[in-house]
């Protein structure tokens, strides 16, 4: 699973083929001992949790990214090389 992304301790991570079990586009994001799965086109949480700070900062990213979050996803499911996705600054 790639790491696309890292930015004030919290890391995005993407699976391949990984299409089946939320059925929906998403990332794993990982801050300590939190792990939340997020939906990428709702921003919403499907599995898991963060700190509420973490998580606003993580909001504000994804929707920042989408289409690059979107193209990495394409890539992922078919088993390519996903690209890195700028930090939140």
């Amino acid at each position: 699973m790639p790491t696309i992304s890292m930015f004030y301790g919290i890391i995005v991570r993407m699976y391949y083929f990984d299409n089946q079990q939320h059925k929906s586009p998403h990332i794993h994001v990982y801050y300590q001992e939190n792990e939340a799965i997020i939906n990428i086109a709702s921003g919403l949480i499907l599995e898991g949790s963060l700190p509420k700070p973490k998580q606003k900062l993580v909001d504000a990213w994804v929707e920042i990214h989408k289409d690059e979050l979107m193209a990495d996803w394409e890539l992922a499911v078919n088993g390519e090389s996903v690209f890195k996705i700028d930090p939140l600054k």
